[in-house]
């Protein structure tokens, strides 16, 4: 899967800030993350709802209060990506190294 809006939601960081609050806390409203930022409850439910476009937060809405919780399996995903790209450049740079390597001895 390309995780390109993982990382383009990411790359705010406010919206990294209020990710990590959900994560940390669990189910929690827009009203409870804005009383522990710097920025208004509409700020806060804007950056929401960029991480469940995303698909990195999830809303459940029990009665009038609209909780968001964590969806890590998105992270994951972009994590698995980020390892796949980090080994296949590893790949080249051993390639490289061995070839300028092989080539000093000559």
């Amino acid at each position: 899967m390309e995780p390109g809006a993982v990382f383009e939601a990411l790359a705010d960081p406010t919206r990294r800030e209020v990710l990590t609050l959900v994560g940390r806390q669990g189910p929690v409203t827009a009203t409870e993350l804005a009383a522990q930022l710097p920025v208004s409850r509409q700020a806060v439910a804007k950056h929401l709802d960029a991480l469940r476009t995303a698909g990195l937060v999830e809303r459940d809405k029990h009665g009038r209060d609209v909780r968001y919780g964590l969806k890590p399996e998105r992270l994951e995903d972009a994590g698995a990506w980020m390892h796949q790209v980090g080994a296949a450049w590893d790949r080249r740079l051993a390639t490289l190294a061995k070839r300028a390597s092989q080539r000093g001895k000559r």
